[in-house]
């Protein structure tokens, strides 16, 4: 066996020499025959890459120079069928020499600055044209994941170099805009192993001015990537990427990335959008309320922003002109409608929802363990909710069998791109289902809604409306909540009377000695 092995050796570093021989030039069929019959004898068998790589004559040497030849060949070009055929059969030599033997990882990270070459060839745009190219990049990927998987030290070293790369040589945001799924499944593999259990290379994902560029290129991507079909490479690597934020937020990162996706003047950007989308996946898939007491200032500050944010501009459509709006006038009057409120409304939709989320996830807790932080005290401050509902109920018509109803004291048209906005969907729904969640067995919470004038509003909520599927049985339920054990607030619902009556004759009267809130 030993001397199979130097024979294997002499083997590899002759066929290299020769190769790499101004003679040899035109010996590619020979050399990528014996480096892929090697290299599938070294993904059989964990010996023989160890003593492959131990034993003389030293393979590494013939190694740095392919691959130093590869990232300097003439008239470079992805669409060279010769180049690609060497780049794949170096690349899985080298990622089979290498796997799960940390020697061999070490004596091969010299190779790293070629094949970063080599990859900053195979991420261009007009390498992105020629499919034919896909399979060279995604090995080379392939490549450099097993030269540094599970390698504290040569993984830390790689993360520190490609998260501070100038842009036009930021090779991970390069490969994550290649339009071959395999490709950005393998280099996620390797950016999800590159962060895993490190809180010090997840810190420089989310903090420094790189890693928000490529959380951006990732977030667009994941956009993208969502409605593949299931089991593909396109889903995989949406599972690996939603793997990688779920790492990220396990470690408290979310506050420090949701703020480096910020972009001056707006109060929500869309990469902002797309990672409470995850959030918000990522948290109603969670069973552990600890891991999130950070997020709560953070989820408090977006609430209370974008709520104010919404606030502003529905008052300055319904009534543009005086500072206090007329929530009784026609808002086909509308002389102001902000373009960047459905956007806000979307996403103050995902942040209650998360709010909502580790209420319930705290409020469980506490049943086991009374000790426990209440965390829902952290958000009743912050999350004031009756004075946003009041006003999209005057600005939202509700939708019944597909058609806007509209208050009869009112006119009775209405805008259709209000009355047909997507972005305002389920959005008094879980406005109302927070009220819920906040006010239980909370009288501090349930007096504040009641002298807030509240509970009128939570009650005219208890309708139906397609836009906020099931807002009447939330609404009835945050009623509930807010009556439980309040005597106030109980004397309060009974004083309210109905303000008016339908005649036989269809009409709507005004009925005496009503009550109008």
């Amino acid at each position: 066996m030993g001397s199979d092995q130097n024979s294997l050796n002499v083997r590899f570093c002759e066929i290299c020499t020769g190769f790499l021989s101004k003679s040899g030039k035109d010996s590619v069929p020979s050399l990528t025959r014996v480096l892929d019959t090697i290299a599938d004898d070294l993904a059989r068998s964990g010996d023989l890459r160890i003593r492959m790589g131990s034993e003389n004559p030293s393979i590494w040497l013939s190694l740095q120079q392919l691959w130093d030849f590869l990232a300097e060949y003439p008239s470079a070009d992805a669409d060279i069928a010769e180049l690609r055929v060497l780049v794949i059969s170096v690349a899985r030599f080298t990622r089979n020499i290498v796997a799960g033997v940390a020697v061999n990882q070490q004596n091969a990270f010299g190779v790293e600055p070629a094949l970063r070459r080599v990859l900053h060839l195979y991420s261009s745009w007009s390498a992105f044209q020629v499919t034919d190219s896909f399979p060279a990049t995604r090995m080379a990927v392939q490549a450099l994941s097993n030269i540094v998987t599970t390698n504290e030290d040569l993984t830390s070293r790689l993360w520190s170099t490609y998260l501070t790369l100038p842009e036009e040589q930021a090779i991970l945001i390069r490969l994550l805009g290649s339009p071959d799924h395999k490709t950005i499944l393998s280099l996620l593999v390797l950016m999800v192993n590159c962060i895993h259990d490190s809180t010090e290379r997840r810190s420089l994902l989310t903090k420094s001015r790189g890693g928000a560029r490529i959380c951006v290129t990732l977030l667009d991507r994941m956009v993208l990537l969502y409605d593949a079909e299931e089991s593909t490479d396109g889903a995989k690597a949406f599972d690996y990427g939603y793997n990688l934020f779920a790492h990220l937020f396990d470690g408290g990162f979310a506050p420090d990335l949701y703020n480096s996706l910020s972009v001056e003047g707006e109060v929500i950007a869309q990469h902002q959008t797309t990672l409470l989308k995850l959030l918000d996946s990522y948290l109603q898939s969670s069973q552990t309320c600890p891991v999130h007491c950070d997020m709560c200032p953070m989820l408090s500050e977006i609430f209370l922003s974008l709520s104010s944010y919404s606030q502003s501009a529905i008052k300055r459509a319904i009534n543009p002109i005086n500072s206090e709006p007329n929530l009784d006038s026609s808002i086909e009057h509308l002389r102001e409608l902000d373009l960047l409120l459905p956007k806000s409304c979307e996403a103050l939709v995902l942040a209650t929802q998360c709010i909502v989320k580790i209420s319930l996830l705290s409020e469980d807790q506490r049943t086991m363990d009374p000790s426990a932080v209440e965390l829902r005290a952290i958000f009743r401050d912050a999350c004031s909710t009756d004075e946003l509902l009041r006003l999209l109920d005057a600005f939202l018509p509700r939708i019944y069998f597909g058609k806007p109803v509209l208050n009869p004291a009112t006119d009775q048209s209405i805008p259709s791109s209000v009355a047909g906005a997507n972005g305002f969907s389920y959005l008094k729904r879980d406005l109302v289902r927070l009220v819920g969640v906040l006010c239980h067995r909370d009288k501090t919470f349930q007096d504040r809604i009641r002298v807030c004038g509240g509970i009128p509003v939570i009650m005219n909520m208890c309708v139906v409306d397609e836009r906020n599927p099931y807002l009447r049985e939330h609404a009835i339920l945050a009623l509930r909540n807010l009556l439980d054990s309040n005597k106030e607030n109980q004397d309060e619902v009974n004083s309210i009377q109905p303000s008016g009556y339908w005649d036989e004759a269809g009409m709507l009267r005004e009925k005496v000695g009503a009550t109008l809130r």
